[in-house]
This record gives C-alpha cells, structure tokens and sequence, in this order.
C-alpha cells in the first residue's frame, strides 16, 4: 500500500469502517450501474491533493461498488489542460470526465464542451441517486452553473482560498520579536498591510541570512502561467485592481480607455511584488504553486501567499513538512479601503480557487461517468478528502469532529468559513487563455528586470486590447 493511502488511513478505505450513509446505497449503485458493468470511465486533473486522493482511493472505491472501473491520469497542470481541450475540441473521447478549473469554466461553456448534468438527470431519472443533492454543496457550486439556465455543468471537487502563511514558531519567538522592535520599532506579527509585509520581508531575509531563511515565498516562475496568477488573482486585488484590470462591459484594458490593467494601483502592486523577489529564495524565479509549497514546507521563508490546497499537509504532514505545528493562517496584507471593499461586496481580497469534474460531449461513456461524479458528490465521502486535500465543498464538512480538530493546528478552515466570502473566483471571461498567452509574458520579463514593472503593464494592456478588438469585444 502507498504512502498516501497510509497517510489518509487505512480504515477510512475498509468497507468496514465506510459510513453508514454510503453502505446505505450500496444496493442503489449495485443496481444503477448494472448496464454499464465492465465499462471504464477515463478521468484527467491536475496532480493535487485532492486529485490524488480521487486516483487512489475513491476512484477504486467506486470500482469496488460498481463494477465500473475509474483510469485516472493525475498529471501536470499544462499537461491536463493540453490534454482535455485537444481532445474536446477533436470530439475524440479519449477522456470521460476532466478536470474544470473555475477560472476556465467560461471558456468551456463557451466552446459547448460540457455535458449538462441537470438535464442528464431529467432525461434519466435511473441514474440520479438519491444521496446526490446539489443543496448540500457551498456557493462554489455556482460558478459550475450555466448562467442561463442555471443548470449544474460540474460537480466541485476541490475548492480552497489562498491565505497568508506565516511561521509561528519565528512570529512568537520573544528573541526575535526583541530584535524585530530594535530593528524596526514595530511589533512583530502577522502583516496587514502591503509596506508591514515588505518590512517583514526584509527582517526575515537578515536574519536567516546563515540559516537558508528568506522573508517571503513568490509564486513568480519566469516562463509559466503561475506568475500570471499569482499577480493577477493574488496580489492585484489586495491593490484594488479586480477582474485582471479588464472592464467587463467595455472590455478595455488600459487606463486611457477605462481598464484598470496599466493604472497607477496595478503598477504599484506589480513594483511590489517583484520587488520581493529581492527577500525571496532563489527558486522563487522557476517556483510555481507546487514549488512554493515546497518552500514553505521546507522551512525557507517566514511568510508566503501559499494555496489552501496544501495548507493541511503543511502544518499536520511531518512526512512532507519541517514546519508541522509551526504554521499560522492570515487573511493577505491589504491597500488602505481594500478590506472595506471586500467586507461591502465591492471588491474582493485573493482567489477563490478549486474546481469541478465535468463530462465532455465528446464522452463514449456519459452514462456511468454522470454515476462517479455523484458518487463523488456524497456527503458521506467529504471528510476525509478534506483531511487529504485542504479542500471544502459542501458546509456540513466544517462541522465534522475530524476536521475541527484538523483545524486546531492553524485554524485554516475557520478562516477559509468565516472570511471566503472576502474572496473571489476568476472573472467570467471566455477569452480567458487567449488574453493569458498575450499578457502573460510581459510579467515574465517584470520578473526578470528585462523591462520596468510599469512598462511592462503599459504593454501588456495594450496587447490585451488588441487581443479583445481580434476576438471581437471591442470595436
């Protein structure tokens, strides 16, 4: 048996210990996957936690139940997107079910790549199990909503914010909490605010100078979309620049004609970020989300944007972290007025992320693979999935014994709870890869000081305008 199965527990996978609720529909599954007994399903996500655990272990689970048995390719994230959109767009159904981050849904619905799963239970009331209720999940379901018909296109499988991580261990030490008010004459603690963050940055860096310590992660990879990500959804609207600085009736970009992607609050934000990289390890110019985790995780910065999805195993994982019980969760560091705006709804501090599985039209098998996502979609298998991944999608799992006590260790779950409502998914543009791949390596040379942090925004949304003319949304 694998370590991640040892990991997440070898009960939780014996049908003896399985919940009540689940064996409960043992005969339900038996019975509504009879048709399709011997068929496989063929799945593709991104290698993440929560994917991992759908490969190894409810994936065999349901072959166990069903008799249908779950390939599924857990790969890299260029490589799942690469993979799912070539062969949705050459209808060859190669893949049963994908993997639909929930910035990129739009661009799916767009395309008409999905299959509508309410009307697939409409039209077949003999496989819609009694145990899949769409109540039961978070508002993060909504983004997997067809927003005409309001019909479910995803089943969400994972969905986490990106918080603020700090080491408490260094927070909490009075020696250096001494040396913090001797150097700076502030208190030592979690920043709130962008110039806090930096200052902290700065004194972390100095004082790991012999100990492989630095002030800060930065998800800033000079050659892959995650540097995109990180200043467009990550540090951008803690600046109070939203939706990637595009106005989403107008479609413009630049300042000059009402975007917000060159204004005065997008240049600061990207100047502060780059200049972190100065307080950063040396692998924040190649590190991507998995990278920074690993950073974190390692014990080479004090603080970080790091995502939810490795919150767990960082602070409770010590097969994988250095960092176990040494790990505090913040809401980002903000601009003045940034919070009040999140707080009224007019604005949003991070990413909402995650994402759903979806079944492509161009699937030979819609039948059994609409059975797997809702057996996926069961209360009964959340919690431990929870456990294994950091992910949340139905409200009932943060009240589960397991996971409140998981949430002692840093307190995530509270914060993910009480403050995701400060968050936000990616803005619902179906132009989304295309404005990606015009925009996205003007950051890469910000990055690497080939160009200024502000010229490299004047040009990149000024190849984003010219972009949205090509595709149609501006004139």
């Amino acid at each position: 048996m694998n370590s991640f199965v040892k990991a997440v527990g070898v009960g939780f996978i014996s049908l003896g210990l399985w919940s009540s609720t689940a064996l409960a529909q043992d005969s339900w599954w038996k019975t509504a996957a009879q048709p399709y007994q011997g068929a496989t399903i063929r799945g593709i996500s991104e290698s993440t936690p929560a994917s991992k655990y759908v490969e190894q272990v409810l994936g065999p689970k349901f072959t166990e139940e069903t008799g249908i048995k779950v390939e599924f390719e857990a790969t890299s994230w260029d490589q799942m997107y690469d993979k799912a959109i070539k062969d949705m767009e050459a209808n060859t159904g190669i893949y049963d079910f994908v993997y639909i981050e929930q910035d990129i849904v739009y661009t799916y619905l767009a395309r008409d790549f999905l299959v509508d799963i309410t009307k697939s239970f409409a039209d077949n009331a003999k496989i819609a199990s009694p145990d899949f209720k769409p109540e039961n999940f978070t508002t993060f379901l909504n983004y997997f909503k067809d927003p005409k018909s309001g019909n479910v296109m995803g089943v969400p499988m994972e969905a986490f914010v990106k918080p603020y991580l700090y080491r408490k261990d260094l927070f909490d030490d009075p020696a250096i909490q001494k040396a913090y008010k001797d150097s700076t004459g502030a208190d030592l603690k979690p920043a709130t605010t962008h110039d806090e963050y930096t200052q902290i940055a700065k004194f972390f860096t100095e004082y790991g100078a012999d100990k492989e310590l630095w002030g800060t992660t930065v998800q800033a990879s000079s050659s892959h979309p995650a540097a995109f990500y990180e200043f467009f959804e990550s540090i951008a609207p803690t600046f109070g620049v939203y939706n990637w600085g595009i106005d989403g009736t107008t479609f413009a970009a630049t300042e000059a004609n009402g975007g917000q992607m060159n204004s005065a609050a997008a240049k600061k934000a990207l100047n502060y970020w780059v200049g972190l990289l100065k307080y950063a390890p040396p692998e924040s110019t190649s590190s991507t989300w998995d990278e920074v985790a690993g950073t974190f995780a390692a014990g080479r910065a004090a603080q970080g944007l790091v995502y939810g999805e490795n919150a767990a195993w960082i602070a409770t994982d010590e097969s994988k972290s250095t960092v176990v019980g040494k790990v505090g969760v913040s809401l980002p560091p903000v601009e003045a007025g940034v919070m009040e705006g999140a707080e009224s709804g007019k604005g949003y501090i991070g990413y909402y992320d995650g994402g759903a599985f979806g079944i492509p039209h161009s699937s030979k098998n819609k039948d059994a693979s609409l059975l797997f996502l809702q057996y996926i979609g069961q209360a009964s298998v959340q919690t431990d999935w929870a456990l294994a991944g950091s992910r949340i999608v139905m409200n009932s799992t943060y009240d589960d014994p397991k996971i409140v006590d998981q949430d002692k260790k840093n307190g995530y779950y509270t914060l993910m709870r009480e403050d995701g409502k400060l968050f936000a998914g990616a803005p619902p543009f179906p132009f989304h890869s295309q404005v990606l791949q015009v925009v996205a390596p003007f950051i890469y040379k910000a990055i690497v000081g080939e160009i200024k942090p502000d010229d490299a925004l004047d040009q990149a949304a000024t190849a984003a305008e010219a972009e949205l003319v090509k595709l149609g949304y501006r004139k």
